[in-house]
């Protein structure tokens, strides 16, 4: 159900303060913010997040919520823009996503192969399918711009998380 639903969109790595080493301060700080909105998200009845599975802020969110399933009654459903999209990334990479996936309450694979407009498609499907959009934005021209530009247009609720904010 779209009233009860979140989709999550966010950055990649490069474009994250600390990289792909979450174990910096910073990124400590910038989880532990992430998930005070997620509880924020479930007090307001909130019980389903749609990810995108993107290296970054999507995997990263993901397994706080994985966390925060132990303790709430929330569904988490992996909105898969292609098989392998994972292919390309390094394997330790690979393996995280693939744990991520087996944990998650479904997972949804949009289309077989990639294309250059899968992740825009998969972006899309989940802010129709959403009440309110969760995302980590710098403000910058990025997909994750276009993704909340889109749910803005929809009338969604959008709450934005500024990584510049942890330099």
């Amino acid at each position: 159900m779209k009233s009860t639903t979140a989709c999550l969109t966010g950055h990649r790595p490069k474009l994250l303060p600390w990289g792909y080493d979450e174990s910096k301060e910073n990124c400590i700080r910038f989880k532990l913010e992430v998930k005070k909105i997620f509880e924020g998200a479930i007090k307001f009845g909130i019980k389903t997040f749609l990810t995108g599975m993107a290296e970054g802020f999507d995997m990263l969110a993901t397994e706080i919520l994985l966390e925060l399933r132990k303790t709430h009654n929330i569904k988490i459903v992996a909105i898969v823009p292609c098989l392998n999209q994972e292919i390309k990334w390094k394997q330790s990479q690979q393996e995280r996503y693939r744990t991520i996936l087996h944990f998650c309450n479904k997972v949804l694979v949009l289309q077989k192969e990639y294309t250059t407009d899968c992740m825009n498609k998969r972006n899309k499907f989940m802010v129709e399918n959403c009440c309110v959009c969760i995302a980590c934005y710098n403000g910058k021209p990025s997909g994750t711009g276009n993704t909340i530009k889109f749910a803005k247009e929809r009338g969604n609720r959008i709450r934005i998380i500024n990584p510049e904010k942890f330099k």
